[in-house]
């Protein structure tokens, strides 16, 4: 199973559109907020549906701020991570993500691409296709195989 990641994509549609080309292969793909809107223009590039959170710059009352999905027997914890203080540390996340027995903890928020792994649970950050604190202009992926989590981040101008 493969999951395509992506945060903080706010309305820029040329990286979008970059970002979108790199899921072709994805099973799932998942949008972390900021911009939610953004969702409609990864799904014409794709043709898939997206699962997605809202994130600060989101104005939409009927979108969730966090959400837990099970994928391929895998728990995963997909929130914007405003509301965890993720610019200050990941110790909020990471005790939410252990309440809620998540495998996977998603978050973005800084435009700084991460993944860490803390007590078994893997913290990934997939930073911003399109406004990134950093040289990259990047996304995620995951692969869930024979129960195996494998994950690392793309750089969409390449």
């Amino acid at each position: 199973m493969l999951i395509a990641v992506l945060s903080d994509t706010h309305r820029y549609e040329s990286y979008i559109k970059m970002a979108a080309k790199m899921c072709k292969n994805a099973d799932i793909i998942l949008h972390l907020g900021d911009n939610v809107s953004d969702v409609e223009i990864i799904k014409k590039y794709t043709g898939k549906d997206v699962v997605f959170v809202k994130g600060n710059c989101d104005i939409e009352r009927s979108v969730k701020v966090d959400q837990l999905i099970e994928v391929e027997g895998k728990n995963i914890f997909m929130t914007h991570g405003h509301e965890y203080g993720v610019k200050s540390g990941l110790l909020n996340l990471h005790y939410r993500a252990k309440e809620l027995n998540a495998d996977i903890a998603l978050y973005g928020h800084s435009h700084i691409a991460s993944i860490e792994r803390h007590d078994g649970i893997w913290l990934i950050n997939p930073g911003s296709t399109s406004l990134p604190r950093g040289l990259k202009h990047t996304m995620a992926f995951i692969e869930i195989k024979d129960g195996v989590i494998n994950s690392w981040l793309k750089d969409i101008m390449r």
